[in-house]
C-alpha cells in the first residue's frame, strides 16, 4: 500500500476495478479544510482518462508493472504476434486490445509491452517511427499565405498531414504519441 505522498507521473495504482497510471497530479492545500490531491488518471488497458480527487494521505493500492522489450513480427488474422527479445517466446494480442497501435508499427519494429503478473496489458510503440508514404495527392500551391499541408496515407494505413512538397515513396518520421509529421528521413 502507498499513499498520496508517493504520487508521481507514471505511478500506477489499482482503482475502481482497473489499473490506472497517474498522468498529472497537483497537491492542493486550501486555506480552509483538509489538503487533497487532484489527479488525472489514465486507464492502462483502454487509454481512458478521468479526473479524480484523493484526500491527502489516502491509502492506494500500488501496482508494479514490468516493461519488457518485444519485437512485432506479423499480423495473424484477428491477432498480432510479438516476440520477447530476451526469451524468444511469442505472444498473440487481439487487434481490439491494441487500439491504433498497429498504425504506428511495421514488421520487425521494437515495442515495449507492459506486463502485470505475466499478463500483457498494453503495447507502447517507439516514440518516433519511420514510415513510407503510400499515397499522397500532388501538392498545389495557391491560396495559402504560408506553406500549406495535405493528407498523406502511410504504408500502415495511418493518415498524416504533411507539407505540400512531400511525394509518394518518401520515408517520413512520425511522432507516435501525437500522429504528427516530424520530418523526412
Amino acid at each position: 500500500m502507498a499513499d498520496t505522498s508517493n504520487f508521481r507521473t507514471g505511478f500506477t495504482i489499482r482503482h475502481k476495478d482497473g489499473i490506472w497510471a497517474i498522468a498529472e497530479f497537483q497537491h492542493v492545500k486550501p486555506g480552509k479544510g483538509g489538503a487533497f490531491v487532484r489527479t488525472k488518471l489514465k486507464n492502462i488497458e483502454n487509454g481512458k482518462v478521468v479526473e479524480h480527487t484523493f484526500r491527502a494521505g489516502e491509502k492506494v493500492d500500488e501496482v508494479r508493472l514490468e516493461k519488457r522489450p518485444y519485437q512485432y513480427l506479423y499480423p495473424d488474422g484477428e491477432f498480432y504476434v510479438f516476440m520477447n527479445m530476451e526469451t524468444y517466446e511469442q505472444i498473440q494480442l487481439h487487434k481490439d486490445s491494441l487500439g491504433d497501435i498497429p498504425l504506428y508499427i511495421k514488421e520487425s519494429d521494437l515495442c515495449s509491452i507492459l506486463m502485470l503478473e505475466g499478463k500483457p496489458l498494453s503495447v507502447e510503440p517507439p516514440l518516433t517511427v519511420e514510415l513510407a508514404v503510400k499515397q499522397s495527392d500532388p501538392g498545389v500551391r495557391g491560396d495559402t499565405a504560408q506553406g500549406g499541408s495535405k493528407p498523406a496515407t502511410m504504408e500502415t494505413g495511418l493518415v498524416v498531414q504533411v507539407p505540400l512538397f512531400i511525394e509518394e515513396g518518401e520515408v517520413l518520421k512520425i511522432d507516435s504519441r501525437t500522429g504528427k509529421y516530424l520530418g523526412r528521413v
